[in-house]
Formats: structure tokens, C-alpha cells, sequence
């Protein structure tokens, strides 16, 4: 209500300045978040956890009521769409590289679960299209209703009848105002200017009653208070951005109210104000905090493509080596698929940078393995012609000529490389068979050398003695240097008689571990010598026994290399910042340096095999 006393004409009129505070505060807080940003990160959130058809069915459930769907849910439901829908592309690519297949030869199978998306999103869309163009005429027909309320201001204003009778229509004409909300963002503050202008015109003129000033007065404080009191609550609302959208409604609301008496003008204000600035505060923070996380995770996925695409091709020269990446790669595949989005801007851009590494590393791949079957091949075709010349020569009984020729078909053997792991076995079989049989029946023709074998075996036994006689108390040094000298002596004496052989090999390995042990000698100088030892037992059934032992430990000594460097990699990707990070990398890091010594007495066997091997020719 309003008063029908003088007023000071010359005062603005005190609903015109709150309504302009408000406006300006309500200005101030939309412009610190543009209307893109102003979003909830709820449906992006769950959006992720969703299937494709789950989204399908959300997509579905949108079409059919399109003018109540936000338009960041239904991005945030797309997005996560072609999130799963690349990932299975991505996957099926990589298996069919996988299995041989060129990846330009890669053809994405039909995907009705897609064809059906895309027909729900035209829906979409045209729906959507369908009410912005309504909406535009909407407001378009608001912009002429409010355009012929000013004029009608305007007549109130210019009329020469008394100011306080106009006054009904003057508050019908205000009402009317506040019901028509949107009109076309460009005529938004050329309209408030010019309704501010005659609203401020028609109290200048309108001498109101103090009864009906203080009724207002007292009825528009208990509107704002309750304001007030609704803005402070939003302070507590855990959704912030919702929060900020509820404060918009209360700014609107409070520029819609009329004034109140002076005395509280400045007070009620700054308490609304301040409502608001930590409303502000805290949507500004949400925002802030949501960026600097999407840089991390940026960042992350950066560093992810770097690694890629710093890998250097030449080094990955064998199978192992290339399967070894393969792994790397996968983890990295499956660390960047629990990284959340990068910034907007540079989302799309960042995947399609790490999809075209990825890309390129399995070309390369299947190149390298296309090559390299086709040299197994040949390599197959090589083995079966040593296995055919050594077939030929099985039965021969030209003992020293026919020795020699397979000691060099079997050196000729280990040039040639890997063949088809499906007929690795197979062949290499078929190989050492034929050998295996030559040698036995050369045994069996050279019984003469059974005297020799008993003289050999006395003398071991007579060194088995003097190991079993020296002294507790002799010197450590010196106990060393004669332990060795035995050894040396034992490995220069030839073969014993076959039955007697594991015996006295046990009975003088028994003597040289307890002297180790006694004297604290290395263990891994302790293995060496023991092998060095068994030299002449390996060769003592047939000569081809070196070379099978010496497969052996090759096989031995690349698993033991691929192992050693797949817990180099996972080094990597492990942190000692908890107390089971480190716990777990102490432990890894024992396992290294005990693989990497292993690896070193390996390397020294087949160098005393190769020498065998090589005195023996």
C-alpha cells in the first residue's frame, strides 16, 4: 500500500534503488559463471557408470520430455555414449592386430545399439530446435507486452488526473511486469532503463498515505527478511551449483518487492548481499576446483602419450621384446582409462593424440610380426633339412667322420632362428632324436675305453680323499687357493664307469660343499665350480648332451631377461608414499638383483659350455 503525504520529489524512490541493487548483485554473480558453466557434475558423474544401452534408455526417457532436460545431462550422456562405444572399437582393433590382422584391414562391426542412439539424438535435437524457436517467439511476444505496459506508464505518468487514484492500476501494471519473464537478451536492460524511468516518475508524483506507506513498508520487511533468511540457508546446500540457481530465483524475487523504510533500507540490503557473496564464493570455488582437476587429469594423459610416443622402435628387434611393450602399453591403456575428463577444450583432442600413438604402436607391431612369420617359415624349412641330414647319417658307423658332421649340423642349428612356437617342440624333437640315437649306438661300439674309465675313477676317488683331509684349522686363503686346485684337477680327469658316476659325482660334491660352507666361499663361484665340474658328466652319455643342456640354459636365461624386465617396468609405475607402496618395492627390488645374479651365473655356464664345445673341435 502507499501514502498519500508529500514525499520529497526530489529523493529517488526507494523501490527503484533496492530494485537497482538487486539488479546490479544479480548482474554481478550470473556474469562470474557463464551460463555453459553453470552446470551439476552430478549427471556426467553417474553418466560414467552407465552402459551404452542404459544411456540409450535415458536418451529415450529425455525425447519424451524434452522441455524438462537440462542440456549438460544429455551432452554428459553423449559423451559417455562414444566414451564406451571408442573404448569397444578400440579394444576390437587391438585384438584383431592382436591376431595377425593389418590395422588399416580393420572394418568396425554394424552396431544397431549406435543406429538406435543416433536416431534418438535427431529426436532430440529437433525437439530441442523445435522449442528454442518457440521460446524466441515467446519472448518476442513478452518484448511487445512489456513495451505497451511502459506506454501505459507512461500515460500514467503524463495524466493530469490525481496520482493516487491511478494508483490500483499503477500496482496492476507492476504485477503484470513481474509475470512476464523472458524476453530477447538484447532488449533486456534497454527495457529496464526505460520501466525504472516511469516507475521512478509515477512515485515522484504519487503522494502517498502514511498509513499505507508504513503497511507497505512493514509487509515488504517480512518478504525480505524471509529473503534473507532463504539466501543464508543456501550457504549450507551441498549442491552448489543448484544453490547459485535457487539464489537467481531469490535476486528476482527481491528486486520484485517494494521498499522498505529507510531506516532498515541499508541494512536489510547488506544482509541479502552478504547471503549472496558466499553463495557466489562457494560457486566460484566449485568451478575452480572442478578446472584444476581436469587440468590433473590432463596432465596425466599427456604424460601418458609422451611414454608412447617416445618409444624406440629399434630396440624392439625379437618377439619378447615386442610383447613385453604390448603389456606396457596395455597398462598405460587401462591407466588412462581410469583418468577422469580433461578440460573441454582440449578432451577431444588430448584421446585423439593418444589414439593415434596407440595406433601407431600396434602398425608397427603387426608389421614386425608379419615379417617375422614369414621368417619363421623359412627358418621351419631350414630345420627340416638339418633334420634330414642328420636322419641320413643316424645310422652310419664311420664313428669319428659321422661325429663331427653332426657336431656341425648342430652348431648350424643354433644359427638358425625361432620357429612357430606350434612346431618348436615338434621339430627340435625330430632333430635331436636322430642325434640322440647315432651317439648311443657309438657308445655301445666303443666299450674299449672301460679300462681308462677305471683308472679315472681311482684317481677321483684318491682327490675325493684329499679334499675329505684338509685341515679345520688350515687358513682360509690358502684352504681356498687348494679347494680349486683339486676342483681343476678333478674337471681335468676324463669319464668314469657309467654305473659308478653318480656316486662318486655325489661323494665329491658332498666334500666341496661342506669345505664351501666351512670357508664361507661364494655361493655363486660355489655353483659355477660345480657345474664346471659336471662338464664331463653331461658329456659323458653322448656328445649332444652339451648342446641340450645348452638349449636348456638359453631358454632359462631369456625367461629369466623378459622377467627381469617386467619387474623394471612395474618399478615404474609404483610409489613408496605408504607404508605397503614400500613394502612392495623392497620386495621387488630383492627379486631384481636376485634375477640380475642368476642371470650372470647362466651367462658363465654357456660360456663353459662354448668352451667345451669349442676344445672339443
Amino acid at each position: 500500500m502507499t501514502d498519500t503525504h508529500d514525499t520529497n520529489l526530489s529523493e529517488k524512490p526507494v523501490e527503484l534503488e533496492e530494485e537497482k541493487k538487486a539488479a546490479e548483485v544479480s548482474e554481478s554473480a550470473t556474469a562470474e559463471t557463464p551460463a555453459e558453466e553453470i552446470i551439476s557434475e552430478k549427471p556426467a558423474e553417474s553418466a560414467q557408470r552407465l552402459t551404452k544401452e542404459d544411456i540409450l534408455a535415458k536418451l529415450k526417457e529425455i525425447a519424451a520430455d524434452v522441455e524438462n532436460a537440462a542440456k549438460i545431462e544429455i551432452d554428459s550422456l553423449k559423451q559417455a555414449f562414444y566414451k564406451l562405444h571408442n573404448t569397444e572399437l578400440e579394444t576390437a582393433k587391438e585384438e584383431f592386430v592382436k591376431n595377425g590382422g593389418a590395422e588399416e584391414e580393420f572394418i568396425p562391426q554394424a552396431d544397431a545399439v549406435e543406429e538406435e542412439f543416433k536416431n534418438v539424438m535427431f529426436v532430440i535435437r529437433d525437439k530441442r530446435s523445435a522449442l528454442t524457436a518457440e521460446l524466441e517467439k515467446q519472448k518476442e511476444m513478452n518484448l511487445q507486452i512489456k513495451l505497451s505496459i511502459i506506454e501505459e506508464l507512461k500515460d500514467l505518468v503524463e495524466s493530469p488526473e490525481d496520482a493516487n487514484k491511478s494508483y490500483t492500476e499503477f500496482k496492476k501494471l507492476q504485477q503484470q511486469w513481474n509475470e512476464i519473464k523472458l524476453v530477447p537478451q538484447a532488449k533486456v536492460n534497454e527495457l529496464w532503463k526505460n520501466y525504472q524511468l516511469y516507475v521512478e516518475k509515477f512515485y515522484d508524483l504519487l503522494k502517498l498515505n502514511n498509513e499505507f506507506r508504513e503497511y507497505d513498508f512493514k509487509k515488504n520487511l517480512e518478504i525480505k527478511n524471509r529473503l534473507c533468511e532463504a539466501a543464508e540457508k543456501l550457504a549450507d546446500e551441498p549442491d552448489v551449483v543448484s544453490a547459485f540457481h535457487q539464489l537467481q530465483k531469490l535476486h528476482q524475487e527481491f528486486r520484485d518487492t517494494g521498499p522498505v523504510t529507510k531506516e532498515l533500507r541499508d541494512e536489510i540490503w547488506a544482509r541479502f548481499k552478504a547471503a549472496s557473496t558466499t553463495v557466489n564464493r562457494f560457486h566460484q570455488q566449485h568451478f575452480e576446483t572442478l578446472k584444476e582437476a581436469e587440468q590433473f587429469n590432463l596432465d596425466q594423459k599427456t604424460v601418458i602419450c609422451e611414454i608412447i610416443e617416445a618409444i624406440d622402435y629399434s630396440e624392439l628387434v625379437n618377439f619378447s621384446s615386442w610383447e613385453s611393450k604390448t603389456q606396457e602399453i596395455i597398462a598405460l591403456q587401462k591407466k588412462w582409462k581410469s583418468i577422469g575428463f580433461a578440460p573441454q577444450k582440449m578432451n577431444v583432442k588430448i584421446f585423439e593424440r593418444f589414439r593415434k600413438s596407440c595406433d601407431e604402436f600396434f602398425r608397427k607391431k603387426g608389421e614386425f610380426f608379419k615379417s617375422l612369420k614369414e621368417g619363421m617359415n623359412e627358418n621351419l624349412e631350414k630345420k627340416r633339412e638339418l633334420c634330414e641330414k642328420v636322419e641320413a647319417l643316424k645310422d652310419s658307423t664311420d664313428w669319428k667322420t659321422t661325429s663331427n658332421e653332426l657336431i656341425k649340423l648342430q652348431k648350424e642349428w643354433k644359427t638358425i632362428g625361432p620357429v612357430a612356437k606350434k612346431y618348436s617342440d615338434s621339430i627340435w624333437k625330430r632333430f635331436i632324436s636322430a642325434c640322440d640315437y647315432f651317439f648311443e649306438q657309438k657308445n655301445k661300439a666303443t666299450s674299449s675305453q672301460r679300462s681308462i674309465e677305471q683308472v679315472n675313477l681311482e684317481k677321483k676317488k684318491e682327490l675325493i680323499e684329499k679334499l675329505a683331509g684338509i685341515n679345520e684349522e688350515m687358513e682360509t686363503e690358502e684352504a681356498t687357493q687348494l679347494v680349486r686346485e683339486l676342483m681343476k684337477e678333478w674337471n681335468s680327469i676324463g669319464h668314469v664307469p657309467f654305473k659308478e658316476k653318480d656316486k662318486v659325482y655325489k661323494q665329491y660334491h658332498n666334500q666341496v660343499d661342506k669345505l664351501f660352507e666351512r670357508f664361507n666361499i661364494n655361493a655363486s663361484n660355489q655353483k659355477l665350480s660345480h657345474f664346471k665340474s659336471s662338464i664331463n658328466s653331461i658329456h659323458e652319455g653322448s656328445p649332444q648332451a652339451l648342446y641340450r643342456e645348452r638349449e636348456k640354459l638359453v631358454r632359462a636365461f631369456d625367461n629369466m631377461k623378459n622377467e627381469l624386465q617386467t619387474y623394471e617396468n612395474n618399478l615404474g609405475f609404483l610409489t613408496a608414499s605408504s607404508k605397503k607402496g614400500n613394502s612392495l618395492l623392497t620386495e621387488i627390488n630383492r627379486k631384481v638383483e636376485k634375477l640380475k645374479a642368476d642371470i650372470e651365473l647362466v651367462k658363465e655356464k654357456i660360456k663353459v659350455i662354448d668352451n667345451s664345445i669349442k676344445n672339443e673341435d
